[in-house]
């Protein structure tokens, strides 16, 4: 099967290529990338006046399959990610029962090959029930296609014990995905804690709940000499001291979040329990740093911590919410609104979604090399489109974007060259 993608302006960050190329895709796989190329027998997807870049890469999400398939499953998950223009994602393991055994990781493999439209790299526990008091058997979830490993929502408390996650998954080059959150200066917090939280007589969560755990848990992988990435950064005092400790030559990697370099705590006015995260919402300062860091490469990948729940989970008191948001289907035009706002260059902006993110987890996707699976997004960077609840694939709607107008989106999306979304 030959399939030839016809003048777009390619952009291929792992490669450094920004020009008007065709892509000739044969049996899956890229074959040529040239101007001109000839048709031939092949079907020939124009795209003209698009964006051609590597399939996209979200490193962090949740699918709630399996066992809680009422907020999102495989098969509407990956629809989603497909809208988005992503053709490969992570899965975290906070599922029921929670990956931190092989039948529940062959599971998630199997289901996603037969019935998903994006490729589903699974993360596997740190410990067992994701408890912090015994590891789990990471080296049987990595031969089983785990491809990091991570507690969720959930910091390893233990501070042994993170060490010898460290240690262990060091052995076979898999990273341990830290959520920084020391629960004790949580203490029931429900947002970011400052003039806004006051004003809303909410407890309030302060940074240094993120930042003291960000500091143990990089001081722990300076000690081990092994890969630790730092989900979803929200503070100034984490993006600091991921960048600190970049300078000395830690093996340290982190990502941001949409809604993190996007909106700040204000977006919790009026209770709204769809801008209820964790990590909270933090302020403007932050937000600030975390653009900071995208730009100067502190920050090596954004993520979407897409985290469907049900209505009923979220159309309660705002303290007894249910945290988190769906993005995958609008990680896209948040984050090539930063290449609008001047942050990022259009090359950072792709990079930070694909060939990055693929590095850290050490999956071959992320590129448009010759022999490369034929992964590919055609993006329209100027389309304006309404975020309308109704229309999302996910089968959650919790979004704070929900009526808002963003511009850019994926008009095709390509999974090993064949057409699993179209606009």
């Amino acid at each position: 099967m030959k399939v030839l993608v016809k003048s777009g302006r390619v952009i291929d960050p792992a490669n450094a290529i920004d020009e008007k190329l065709d892509i000739l895709i044969v049996d899956g796989k890229i074959a040529e990338l040239a101007p001109n190329i000839g048709a031939g027998e092949a079907d020939v997807i124009s795209a003209a006046g698009m964006l051609v870049t590597p399939g996209l890469i979200d490193m962090h999400v949740h699918l709630r399959d399996p066992g809680l398939e009422y907020k999102e499953d495989i098969i509407t998950g990956t629809r989603a990610a497909a809208a988005g223009g992503v053709t490969s994602l992570a899965c975290m393991p906070n599922t029921s029962p929670v990956n931190d055994n092989l039948a529940v990781t062959r599971y998630i493999i199997s289901k996603a090959g037969e019935q998903g439209s994006a490729n589903v790299f699974p993360i596997g526990c740190i410990s067992k029930g994701m408890k912090g008091e015994i590891l789990a058997e990471m080296g049987e979830l990595k031969e089983g296609g785990c491809v990091g490993f991570s507690d969720d929502g959930l910091p390893v408390k233990d501070g042994e014990m993170m060490r010898r996650a460290l240690e262990y998954a060091g052995t076979f080059g898999a990273p341990i995905i830290s959520h920084a959150e020391d629960l004790s200066l949580v203490a029931g917090g429900a947002m970011n804690e400052g003039p806004v939280s006051t004003e809303l007589g909410l407890k309030g969560i302060p940074n240094v709940a993120e930042d003291a755990m960000t500091a143990r848990d990089i001081m722990l992988a300076e000690l081990t000499g092994t890969h630790l990435h730092v989900a979803h950064v929200s503070t100034r005092g984490s993006v600091e001291l991921v960048r600190q400790a970049k300078t000395r030559g830690v093996h340290v990697t982190c990502e941001a979040t949409p809604h993190h370099f996007t909106l700040t705590d204000d977006a919790v006015r009026g209770y709204n329990t769809n801008a209820k995260m964790n990590p909270p919402l933090r302020s403007q300062d932050d937000v600030d740093a975390v653009c900071a860091g995208l730009a100067d490469g502190t920050i090596d990948a954004i993520a979407t911590d897409h985290a469907p729940h049900h209505i009923d989970e979220k159309n309660v008191e705002f303290a007894i919410a249910m945290n988190g948001i769906v993005g995958l289907e609008t990680l896209l035009p948040l984050t090539l609104k930063l290449v609008g706002n001047k942050v990022l260059s259009l090359q950072q902006a792709i990079a930070l979604i694909s060939c990055q993110p693929a590095r850290i987890l050490g999956i071959d996707r992320g590129t448009l090399s010759v022999g490369a699976v034929a992964d590919i997004t055609l993006i329209n960077p100027n389309k304006e489109w309404l975020v309308e609840a109704e229309k999302l694939q996910s089968k959650s709607k919790n979004s704070p974007f929900i009526g808002q107008t963003m511009r850019g989106c994926a008009m095709k999306t390509l999974l090993a060259g064949k057409e699993v979304y179209s606009r």
